[in-house]
């Protein structure tokens, strides 16, 4: 019976933590197109045109996961020793901690896949200003081509 108790409270102490993985306040997903943060929108009613003056991929800063891994392997360790006796409570100690330290690296790594980068296009618009536009997958312009800004939309 203690038994049980103890393997349901490390399953759900684990649960628990796998799950905080999952909530990252600072999470990005990259959209279509989007006004730089704090630039004033301005003529917004109606298209403008100008012309890309850079394309360039930016690196985000993605995580090694070093910091699950490590809390994962203990998080598993301690689990794994609340089961098992003698021989058998060292080897479940092992395998908790490695089990850990892979689902903690995992983890860590899935929540901050915003980090992955982007594709940053920036346009000169006719009226002198500039609009950066950022895309998760390669976008359809190259420099120097004329497009047509409307709203948070570029097109070719």
């Amino acid at each position: 019976m203690v038994l049980k108790q103890r393997l349901f409270s490390t399953l759900a102490a684990a649960s628990a933590l796998a799950l905080l993985g999952c909530a990252s306040p600072n999470y990005y997903q990259p959209t279509g197109g989007a006004y730089p943060a704090g630039a004033p929108v301005s003529n917004a009613g109606y298209a403008q045109f100008g012309r890309v003056a850079d394309v360039r991929f930016l690196q985000g800063n993605g995580s090694s996961g070093v910091a699950g891994t490590v809390i994962g392997g203990a998080v598993g360790g301690l689990a794994g020793h609340q089961v098992g006796g003698g021989s058998g409570k060292t080897a479940a100690t092992i395998i908790g901690a490695v089990g850990g330290a892979l689902i903690g690296r995992a983890v860590e790594q899935n929540s901050n896949r915003g980090g992955q980068g982007v594709y940053r296009v920036t346009v000169q618009m006719e009226d002198g200003g500039t609009r950066s536009f950022d895309y998760a997958e390669p976008p359809n312009v190259q420099v120097g081509e004329r497009v047509r800004v409307d709203g948070n939309q570029l097109y070719r």
